[in-house]
């Protein structure tokens, strides 16, 4: 069975230089302050199929050509 992650975390900070190990200690600390930001996906319910689906051919047509 694999590691919990914790202690898969705690194994590669024992043999990083401590400089790195106060890097990660704040960037943890600074996702734990994050807040999540965003609308909750029920809450755009209401928006489903209000894009004609002439509009979305031509946007699915346009991502195809730029993006591949």
């Amino acid at each position: 069975m694999d590691k919990p992650v914790i202690e898969e975390v705690v194994e590669q900070l024992q043999t990083m230089p401590q400089h790195l190990q106060w890097q990660v200690l704040e960037f943890i600390r600074a996702l734990v302050k994050a807040e999540v930001r965003g609308t909750p996906g029920q809450q755009l319910l209401h928006f489903a199929g209000s894009i004609p689906a002439a509009d979305l051919q031509l946007m699915q047509a346009a991502i195809a050509q730029d993006c591949e």
